[in-house]
């Protein structure tokens, strides 16, 4: 008697390095010290939408270029978002308490895939820090960012993160170097400026160790 060979493996989908899941959904939740519990939930372009409008609608998120939406435009917007597979977003939060908004997205179809080369497991990251949770501890940004980047670089496949702050965003720019981000060069986007940067595992390990030792 013969035996069937074994089917053959699925190959695992080209985006699976992106974090996701439904509307809502609680994609990750750990400790980190001296934040606390830090949960990070895909954003519901509903139940989210007040929450996120006051954040790009606030002094000192021009850079975001959403503060002209209303409340509706913003909710349509964030539930075409909602419907690609290659584009999430989320919201980062102390406790229940929301502190953040976490894009993430594939170059390969984005605009700034055309601006350089494209390599097997980038992954693109936006984020805006709209709370602090109170009184923040000390390094609050710095503890944030690397949480970040140790979920977004935890997932299947992804190799390394890519940002593109508007040039004139320095503030952005800084917290990116100190993260232990690359800088890369200016690159022509449709609607700015930008300056590329680059952090990969490797990168980032040593990046946290430095941190850690201080």
């Amino acid at each position: 008697m013969t035996t069937a060979p074994p089917p053959a493996p699925v190959p695992a989908p080209e985006h699976v390095r992106l974090l996701s899941g439904p509307r809502g959904a609680t994609v990750d939740e750990r400790v980190v010290e001296p934040l606390g519990l830090l949960r990070t939930t895909v954003l519901d372009p509903a139940a989210d939408l007040d929450t996120i409008h006051a954040w790009v609608t606030q002094p000192g998120t021009e850079f975001w270029r959403l503060g002209h939406l209303s409340r509706e435009e913003l909710g349509e917007l964030y539930a075409y978002v909602d419907s690609l597979e290659t584009h999430h977003a989320f919201v980062v939060r102390l406790g229940d308490e929301p502190l953040a908004l976490l894009q993430t997205y594939d170059p390969h179809h984005d605009p700034v895939g055309e601006c350089y080369p494209v390599q097997p497991g980038d992954v693109g990251l936006h984020l805006l820090v709209g709370s602090r949770g109170g009184a923040p501890a000390p390094g609050f940004t710095a503890h944030l960012v690397g949480y970040l980047v140790a979920l977004l670089l935890g997932q299947p496949g992804a190799r390394r993160l890519v940002v593109e702050p508007d040039v004139r965003n320095e503030r952005a720019v800084a917290r990116m170097v100190r993260s232990g981000f690359e800088l890369g060069p200016e690159i022509d986007l449709p609607d700015k400026r930008a300056r590329l940067a680059f952090l990969t595992a490797d990168a980032a390990v040593a990046s946290a160790a430095a941190r850690a030792s201080r």
